[in-house]
């Protein structure tokens, strides 16, 4: 495969001087040099992290919702389980369909096709009403294809926007924006479901929401429209797992069981407040806590972490994120779900940011990847949605014989420690930019 160097903006590629000496891997991740640079972000970036910070706000406006409003009008953990799924199905499937849109098109249109179908969502569920819970399969199904749209285009864009240099920065700042959002949006919604009439509550917020990704479409266009290069590879992620010398075998790895926790987690904490308090308010407090803690270490990680930290930072992170766990074997209430909470916001930074850089970081790693970027954006989305979607089966699978407290404890503590598993899988990368770090000083 030709690499096409010279068809490359320079600021996506590394000069001589800033390549280290270890290697990720040239076709597939096969060694080939990397580096890192020093950045600060740009106007692009900003813009970029504003669509997101609007989409975060909406979604977390109503998302965190979504799920109690169907569980009120059916109190099924399967269910929810099921709604889940096909929306993780949704998204995979829509994420490498979608590949050749970004790839050979217009990947604007794509991120704006995105937030729209968002919206679309919330205009069906005030439609349905209280009657939303029997058209789940549809609802899981656009919902999955409107973060599927907005997350390929928005990381495509990520990474041509950022460098090796501002990369934890920009996902400290989009950290920090999501926990923004994650704090206020929830309350709000919170407060008014409970001092309005509780439908005409989730319809305010549901409505509100809809307004938000509107903007967010709007804020959009100033995006500058992004020159479209090459034919998009349909079977790369296979091509590519199939060679022995790659790296993107343990990388996949690592996100399979990064995705299988957030499969399970991105809707039962929320989910077990709400069940154990019967109120959205408590909800929306739990939401504001948290999200608080969540900023103010999102804050301090991305500006303090550095790649040469990576390995450490991960695994701290991780262990820390399973040990909060362990208070529900003692009793799940608020106080315990909120002791993991905040344990959650303070080191899931350590945790998230690592991994999320030294993806994105292999993908730029040469020439040859960073033409085929969307490709193994496709991967990446790909290797996260067979966690997810293994997680949830996992979940659905145990609900359906019992949901006994702790069985229901033992279920999470398993789910939950896969983070330990991704560090194990992802640490060869972080060593890698560690020793990097170290031969540069």
């Amino acid at each position: 495969m030709q690499s096409g160097i010279k068809n490359f903006p320079q600021k996506w590629l590394r000069s001589k001087e800033e390549r280290p000496s270890w290697h990720y891997g040239g076709e597939c991740g096969k060694p080939r040099d990397g580096g890192k640079q020093e950045g600060r972000l740009l106007g692009q970036s900003r813009l970029l992290l504003t669509v997101q910070g609007l989409v975060a706000a909406a979604n977390a406006l109503s998302g965190t919702f979504v799920n109690v409003y169907l569980w009120k009008a059916k109190q099924d953990f399967s269910l929810i389980g099921w709604f889940t799924l096909i929306n993780h199905v949704a998204m995979a499937l829509t994420f490498w369909l979608a590949g050749k849109w970004v790839k050979e098109h217009n990947k604007m249109n794509c991120l704006r096709a995105g937030v729209a179908v968002s919206a679309l969502f919330y205009l069906l569920v005030l439609w349905f009403g209280a009657s939303a819970v029997n058209y789940y399969v549809l609802l899981g199904v656009i919902q999955g294809m409107s973060a599927g749209f907005f997350w390929l285009a928005f990381n495509v864009v990520y990474f041509e926007v950022t460098d090796p240099g501002n990369r934890d920065r920009f996902n400290g700042w989009a950290g920090l924006l999501g926990s923004g959002a994650g704090m206020i949006a929830p309350w709000i919604s919170g407060f008014l479901i409970v001092h309005l009439k509780q439908t005409n509550g989730y319809r305010v917020i549901f409505t509100i929401s809809l307004i938000v990704f509107v903007i967010g479409v709007i804020f959009s266009f100033f995006l500058k429209k992004r020159k479209s290069e090459g034919n998009y590879e349909w079977m790369l992620t296979v091509r590519c797992l199939r060679q022995k010398e790659t790296m993107w075998r343990t990388v996949s790895l690592g996100l399979i069981a990064q995705g299988f926790r957030e499969g399970v987690f991105g809707f039962m904490i929320a989910l077990l407040v709400y069940v154990h308090t019967g109120n959205e308010m408590k909800l929306g407090n739990f939401s504001l806590v948290t999200s608080a803690v969540s900023l103010v270490s999102f804050m301090i990680a991305g500006r303090l972490l550095k790649p040469r930290y990576r390995k450490a930072a991960m695994l701290i992170g991780a262990v820390m994120i399973v040990l909060v766990i362990v208070p529900f074997f003692w009793k799940v209430n608020f106080m315990t779900l909120l002791i993991f909470g905040i344990g959650v916001g303070l080191f899931f930074p350590l945790y998230s940011i690592p991994m999320t850089s030294s993806v994105f970081d292999l993908i730029g790693g040469n020439a040859d990847s960073v033409q085929h970027r969307e490709e193994y954006i496709v991967m990446r989305e790909l290797a996260l949605n067979v966690g997810r979607i293994s997680g949830t089966a996992v979940f659905i699978v145990v609900v359906a014989f019992t949901s006994a407290p702790q069985a229901m404890n033992w279920l999470l503590l398993g789910i939950g420690s896969t983070p330990l598993a991704a560090w194990f899988f992802m640490r060869k990368v972080a060593s890698a930019k560690q020793a990097k770090a170290a031969g540069g000083a």
